[in-house]
């Protein structure tokens, strides 16, 4: 009896073992059961994958195979040799519907053979339905729709959809679609194939399609796109990105809710060669007077349109030598209308000259999530996510944007002189035009491009306020700078940032430049009266550039060489004119000893030079380090030139300059109050000497001709000082006296003949008669007397000959030391 029982409970726990232990799936036996005049064949056939290292193979019939077809009324039993066989095999179910032959089967399509009774390996359901040119075919797709999506895009549920048309007996791919999307019929004629693609793991039963039967549709297909909120579709034409097949036509239509508006923007498209007509996009809009509305692809499309549209694409007849290729891929967007939607802008840029403006998406990261479109529109009807504004006309703008933040503008300006004779000294004002400052959307840049003839003119920058230049140690912190760079093609470089509230007066340069207002926060708007600067033409010259600097009376000026991070371009020559006002003194500082620059052709020098006094000092940049801080009382020049340097030890300077109030030192004192007694001492002895030598003049009496031996007649060595100048004085001018009368007696000789004389006839004076003469400076003590010498005079003194000059006594009222002449000396002839 144990042993009975023992036996019965082996016996039921094998069968336990045996159900809990399951067999392979390549293991367990599949069937499938294809009933007669079904039109549907299952074709069992290895995967696109090569086959792997381990073969599997289909057991049939107690054979292996490869592949395996089931044909309507047949019925097959087979299995896997291998435990994946999903790796290895592809299921592909096709029916045939002929429509041409008898009557369509309308309504749902339903999945046969059921997925349960197909084994475990990727599946493809293929309807291949053929009709006449003039009946039309509608596929309608039940929620959630589809989606479609590119070349080498894919589903995150591994189930797809493509389908395909027929033109004659060519087939033409419409698309491939996903779930989750707005795509909610497709219309065609003359047939469709549609493949329904599952993965082995899921678990669907029904197709999701029905098949309904309409009337021509005269063009290749009408796909429906059903918004039911805030969205967007990307789609594209058929073939895509192959050729659009050609002279075909093939329509859009977009449902959207009234509340919502939708805007078309081309992300991709080509055209082809034609020979006959003309590709084109048409439009058929609600409320649009002009429907159809017709584009060219290359035109901005329309935007902002509430409610239904329809949107189609129309071939051409192309060339047969090079047809090219057609294709198109575009987007819609739908969202909800902003208050600036309504709103229109006007921008009059008819005033302008070679001036663009562009508004554009600002830069951002990608989001998975719906993310509402930013749309320009112009005209209120054509939209896109950019537009470009010219000058010379005037602009009617609308947006249509959740966020305007998502925007910015960049504007472009040339000035350029073609005639130095017509432009010289002629100036510009750099001004953000107002017509753009008051657009909702903050700008980024406006570029000045300045451009003068080569060689012939250089330009001149003055600001409305002076400006500062942005450096590390000084940043700027207003809501806009200027970035002034070079425009000459091939030459990367810039003279730096710069914003209001500086110290720079001025700034010129030698050639072609952009000077770029870039904004860096909203409130441009509150400063945008700080910003404007005058341009002038000016006589060219060869530095690359001049700063104009008046340093602040508080604050410390800090300035760079340009092209600070990659160093000044080889041989090029920068300069700075500190201006120092005449109660101030100016610290000239340098932040670093060297500058670092290693020259491999020629010098690099700085020159430091005083505007007055002329006086400069001379470093070699490269071998001296940088001069110590020194002052400055009057205004002064910095100049920098460079050599040809080696790669990576390039030239750059920074340094301060800071204003004291100049303060006067005693040993200045002190010398300005001795000086000041002197001159003061020097005044009062010209006075004096001036009433003594007036006091004599008024006693002297009429001059007597009467010689008097006992007077020196040799003229002193030095003159009185203020003593006239010859042509002032009558020193030169005498009375004709007969030398024979007076000093006859003299000149008898011992035998009573007489002597001719030698020097004492008058000669008119041929030397100088102007003032007194610059060194010696004259005294106002009369030298002691003394005999000239025989050598060469002194500068400023006549020769010997010329003086030797007669002297005359005055008569007065006591007696005199003057002798009278002898009675028995004869008297002079004629008397």
């Amino acid at each position: 009896m144990a042993g009975q029982n023992c036996g019965v409970t082996t016996a039921l726990l094998g069968v336990l073992l045996l159900g809990a232990v399951r067999l392979p799936r390549g293991a367990e036996a599949s069937e499938i059961a294809l009933p007669h005049g079904s039109g549907i064949t299952v074709f069992i056939k290895p995967g696109t994958p090569p086959l792997p290292v381990k073969p599997c193979y289909i057991i049939s019939s107690k054979r292996y195979k490869t592949s395996l077809t089931i044909k309507p009324g047949e019925k097959e039993v087979f299995s896997f040799s291998c435990h994946n066989p999903e790796n290895h095999f592809v299921v592909e179910i096709q029916k045939n519907i002929d429509c041409m032959s008898g009557p369509c089967p309308f309504g749902e399509v339903q999945l046969q053979p059921s997925t349960s009774a197909l084994p475990t390996l990727n599946r493809t359901f293929i309807w291949d339905v053929k009709a006449h040119k003039s009946i039309g075919l509608e596929l309608q797709f039940a929620i959630p729709r589809l989606r479609q999506i590119g070349p080498g895009e894919s589903c995150p549920d591994g189930v797809t959809h493509s389908i395909s048309g027929r033109i004659d007996a060519t087939a033409v791919k419409i698309g491939t679609f996903c779930s989750n999307g707005t795509v909610s019929r497709i219309k065609m004629q003359e047939g469709v194939k549609m493949a329904l693609h599952l993965p082995w793991f899921h678990n669907r039963n029904v197709s999701g399609f029905s098949i309904a039967n309409r009337s021509s549709i005269k063009r290749l297909c009408i796909i429906e796109s059903v918004f039911e909120g805030e969205g967007s579709a990307t789609l594209m034409s058929a073939n895509y990105p192959d050729g659009f097949p050609e002279d075909e036509l093939m329509t859009w239509q977009f449902v959207i809710p009234a509340h919502l508006r939708a805007s078309v923007s081309f992300l991709h498209f080509n055209v082809s060669n034609c020979e006959k007509k003309e590709e084109r996009v048409e439009y058929y809009i609600p409320g649009s007077t002009t429907n159809p509305e017709v584009f060219r692809l290359q035109d901005k499309q329309p935007g902002n349109m509430a409610g239904n549209f329809n949107l189609s694409l129309q071939g051409c007849d192309q060339d047969a030598q090079n047809p090219g290729i057609l294709r198109l891929q575009f987007q819609v967007l739908v969202q909800h209308p902003q208050n600036e939607s309504n709103k229109i802008y006007l921008v009059d840029l008819s005033n302008e000259q070679a001036m663009s403006l562009t508004i554009e998406p600002r830069p951002i990261k990608l989001s998975r999530k719906f993310v509402p479109g930013c749309f320009v529109c112009l005209e209120s009807r054509t939209c896109s996510t950019n537009l470009t504004l010219t000058s010379g006309s005037k602009h009617k703008i609308s947006f249509l944007c959740d966020n305007l933040t998502r925007l910015w503008m960049n504007a472009e300006k040339t000035i350029s002189c073609t005639d130095h004779r017509y432009c010289h000294r002629r100036s510009h004002s750099l001004q953000v035009p107002g017509d753009i400052l008051q657009l909702p959307v903050q700008l980024h840049d406006f570029s000045w491009k300045l451009l003068v003839p080569k060689d012939r003119l250089s330009l001149a920058l003055v600001p409305t306020q002076k400006l500062q230049q942005h450096t590390q140690e000084k940043a700027c912190n207003t809501s806009f700078s200027y970035l002034v760079a070079s425009a000459v093609p091939g030459q990367d470089f810039y003279f730096g940032f710069f914003c209001p509230g500086g110290s720079i007066e001025q700034i010129q340069v030698k050639q072609n430049i952009s000077v770029t207002l870039r904004t860096f926060a909203p409130s441009f708007r509150q400063e945008a009266t700080r910003q404007g600067l005058t341009v002038s033409f000016i006589p060219f010259f060869k530095e690359e550039g001049v700063f104009t600097v008046t340093p602040d009376t508080k604050n410390k000026v800090y300035l760079r060489s340009p092209n600070w991070d990659r160093g000044l371009p080889s041989l090029t020559s920068v300069s700075w004119n500190i201006s120092v006002p005449s109660n101030q003194v100016a610290c000239l500082t340098f932040l670093k000893e060297r500058t670092g620059v290693v020259c491999q052709t020629g010098r690099a020098f700085m020159i430091i030079q005083e505007q007055r006094s002329k006086v400069e000092e001379i470093f070699s940049l490269e071998d001296e380090v940088l001069p110590k801080p020194s002052f400055h009382h009057h205004s002064f020049w910095v100049n920098i030139s460079n050599c040809s340097p080696v790669s990576g030890k390039q030239l750059d300077l920074f340094f301060w300059v800071l204003l004291t109030p100049r303060t006067m030192d005693l040993t200045v004192i002190i010398i300005v109050v001795v000086g000041g007694g002197a001159l003061l001492l020097f005044a009062l002895g010209l006075i004096i000497c001036f009433v003594k030598k007036k006091k004599k003049k008024k006693n002297k009496g009429p001059p007597v001709g009467i010689y008097n031996g006992n007077i020196n007649t040799q003229m002193p060595m030095q003159p009185k000082k203020c003593q006239k100048g010859r042509k002032d004085s009558d020193s030169h001018v005498y009375a004709v006296i007969d030398d024979t009368m007076v000093y006859g007696h003299l000149l008898q000789d011992s035998n009573g003949s007489f002597l001719q004389p030698e020097v004492d006839t008058y000669r008119p004076f041929q030397g100088p008669t102007g003032d007194c003469p610059p060194p010696p400076p004259p005294i106002c003590s009369r030298a002691p007397t003394a005999k000239l010498t025989t050598d060469e005079p002194s500068p400023g003194f006549p020769a010997e000959s010329e003086t030797k000059l007669y002297t005359f006594s005055h008569p007065n009222n006591g007696s005199t030391d003057i002798p009278l002449l002898d009675t028995h000396e004869p008297e002079e002839p004629g008397e």
